[in-house]
């Protein structure tokens, strides 16, 4: 009877350590959303951001939010490599309004037995604009539509001659969702229309950014995918992007990017680093 007792006692409290430990795990998602979305005004949806196509500081940003980002990307293109490199700085002024200045470069990098390659270059200047129209926590939803310009540079070989050869016109549209507390999915969307000053003939694009992303109970890391799409007149690219991000400390992030592509003619594997810095606002 004893025997029978102590058995009984024994599975009551293995169930018990099992529900507090589903308890703990349920706990430490809510409150780690509740601090991210209650911790200030206005309304704001705790969202993974996709860490290849960049958001224009958080949906629903609240003034004061800032960060710094650092991004390294290598790019196989058959005939050469391509490294990439980013420094972008975006900021809250107002609200659920975010703005960013972001600074590409490219280098370039023969393989063996190639002697032709691009120049190397500053690509571009980038002014973007994002506003987030729609946030409800109810619904666990945020949209956006912003607006990005690009004023393509010359390259180093012929830099400053002229030093504006042209300019990317880019609105896009963002549509966020939580599922519950870990699954998280995005699309971003909108056209590139590219012009050339010497020609002043344009070219337009379409792309379409899907993401989906899994985040790691109580804390910022997650792992997921984004698939990039571009439509161009009758072609069609496509890059499988899968990535992890991990919390260094409090306001340090890095996220890590392999890119996989499914329809590209010039290009292979590719690899993609993002250091992100927040510095802490009030």
């Amino acid at each position: 009877m004893y025997l029978k007792n102590l058995l009984m006692l024994m599975l009551l409290l293995a169930g018990s350590t099992y529900t507090i430990g589903q308890i703990t795990n349920t706990e430490k998602d809510s409150i780690y959303i509740q601090k991210i979305e209650e911790d200030g005004e206005p309304e704001k949806v705790l969202h993974a951001e996709p860490l290849y196509i960049d958001l224009i500081r958080d949906l629903g940003a609240r003034k004061g939010e800032k960060e710094w980002n650092l991004g390294l990307s290598l790019t196989d293109n058959y005939k050469y490599d391509a490294y990439d490199a980013l420094i972008e700085y975006e900021w809250a002024p107002v609200d659920r309004l975010g703005l960013e200045v972001e600074l590409p470069f490219t280098f370039y990098a023969p393989q063996s037995g190639i002697d032709s390659m691009p120049s190397n270059s500053l690509n571009s200047i980038k002014l973007a604009t994002q506003w987030s129209f729609f946030v409800s926590e109810i619904m666990a939803t945020s949209m956006a539509i912003g607006y990005i310009n690009e004023f393509e540079l010359s390259n180093f070989e012929n830099f400053g001659n002229p030093f504006i050869v042209g300019n990317v016109y880019n609105p896009f549209l963002v549509i966020a969702k939580r599922w519950g507390n870990n699954l998280h999915s995005l699309i971003y969307t909108g056209p590139l229309i590219e012009q050339n000053f010497k020609t002043n003939k344009f070219h337009t694009t379409y792309d379409i950014n899907i993401s989906s992303h899994y985040m790691i109970t109580g804390t910022r890391n997650f792992i997921g995918v984004e698939f990039n799409k571009t439509f161009d007149n009758r072609d069609f690219d496509m890059t499988i992007r899968p990535q992890m991000r991990l919390g260094i400390s409090e306001n340090l992030m890095i996220g890590i990017v392999a890119g996989i592509p499914v329809s590209r003619e010039n290009e292979r594997l590719s690899s993609f680093v993002r250091l992100i810095w927040e510095p802490k606002h009030k």
